[in-house]
């Protein structure tokens, strides 16, 4: 927990820069100083292992993510017991950024860092607190044949959420026709923009050419509604929506139907929580995949306990305030446990001549007791059998 700790507060205190600097001179974390000696901290950072490493070839496998899936499991867990998600949740995709060799590496154009490990999430509104977490390894070979990737990430995220009369928003990676009626049949709604190339979408969604600016075409199947909205000239949106019963045109200037302007305040979720996490990031160079992903694990675990320390306490401080506090809890048994130490050494040091064990020298009534302690008198090893009681005087010096 120490360790944990540390990494805490270099997030917080100086996240630039090697973290060996944080014991330098120039760039001294006193709390990091009297936490841990940097050639420890070295020490547990090369041998930190996740797993058992004799049966990591077995079980890899089976599991590409065998070298942490223990903990990330039990993670992903402990996150869903500790908190109930509200009436509406998000599902995005999240990139953490690392260049470490695994074979299940993504090169995404479009995201601020190019390279990393894809986890897909599911968060809740209002709270932003990861519900369900599942890393992205490629080809699954549990997915049953004709499934899509899309229908099956959202259906495994929300298994534990299901059948609550929730509402899901996701983008148009995920949400398909097919998927809003597997939903619906476990009492979950869903709410997200489509693709133009989905095959399952009219022509009319897909013509954007001679449409008016600002104009609403909805169509139905079921209970099931698509909007089509054109916000400019040759460009429209598609909104495919089974939570809305009805579809109103709002008064503005550019007359959005409550779909559009649902789905706007809705799917930020996972955005805001990536972005909360990479603000006071534990994220340190690593040519390990493993810790890499541990390193997110506890980004996304230090934004989940501040969300429930909020909802329990009713505490209103910053997030870097609670992360300070976070690591001083980390780190309190370690320290107590450290001072325990320190003063039985200091005991030790106020007996004379106190050194390593050896053979007793007085032997007036022991055989050959071992002792690391010497007479304060004549300077020779002496057992507990041959010194006087109450004074480290042996007996023959006591005479």
């Amino acid at each position: 927990m120490a360790f944990i700790s540390i990494l805490f507060v270099r997030a917080i205190m100086c996240p630039v820069g090697a973290i060996v600097d944080c014991w330098s001179e120039s760039f001294l974390v006193l709390l990091i100083k009297e936490t841990m000696p940097r050639d420890r901290f070295i020490s547990i950072m090369q041998h930190l292992r996740f797993d058992d490493r004799d049966t990591r070839a077995e079980r890899v496998k089976t599991d590409k993510f065998a070298a942490i899936s223990d903990i990330w499991t039990r993670f992903n867990e402990n996150c869903a017991k500790s908190f109930t998600p509200g009436e509406h949740m998000t599902i995005d995709e999240q990139l953490f950024p690392t260049k470490v060799r695994c074979p299940f590496t993504q090169y995404i154009a479009t995201k601020p860092d190019k390279f990393g490990i894809k986890f897909w999430m599911a968060t809740d509104l209002d709270t932003k607190y990861v519900c369900s977490a599942s890393p992205y390894l490629g080809k699954d070979p549990s997915r049953q044949k004709g499934e899509r990737l899309a229908e099956n990430v959202v259906m495994k995220l929300m298994e534990p959420f299901l059948d609550d009369g929730r509402n899901v928003t996701t983008d148009n990676f995920f949400t398909s026709l097919s998927l809003s009626h597997r939903l619906l049949q476990r009492k979950t709604t869903l709410l997200g923009t489509v693709n133009k190339v989905r095959r399952e979408l009219p022509q009319l969604a897909k013509d954007t050419a001679k449409r008016e600016v600002f104009s609403t075409s909805v169509l139905r199947s079921g209970s099931v509604s698509l909007t089509i909205y054109a916000p400019k000239k040759n460009k429209t949106v598609c909104v495919l929506s089974s939570m809305h019963q009805d579809v109103t045109i709002g008064d503005g200037r550019k007359r959005k139907p409550n779909t559009i302007t649902d789905y706007n305040h809705m799917k930020c979720g996972v955005d805001v929580l990536d972005q909360m996490a990479r603000m006071y990031s534990v994220r340190s160079a690593t040519r390990r995949w493993s810790v890499a992903v541990f390193y997110n694990m506890l980004d996304l675990a230090a934004v989940n306990a501040y969300i429930l320390y909020k909802a329990c306490t009713g505490w209103t401080g910053k997030r870097r305030l609670f992360l300070r506090l976070l690591a001083q809890q980390l780190r309190c048994r370690f320290m107590q446990h450290k001072e325990i130490l320190a003063q039985r050494q200091a005991a030790a040091g106020a007996v004379p001549g106190t050194v390593k064990t050896t053979q007793c020298q007085v032997q007036e009534s022991c055989n050959r007791n071992r002792s690391r302690f010497t007479c304060a008198t004549c300077k020779k090893f002496t057992c507990a059998k041959c010194r006087d009681d109450g004074h480290w005087v042996c007996k023959r010096c006591k005479v």
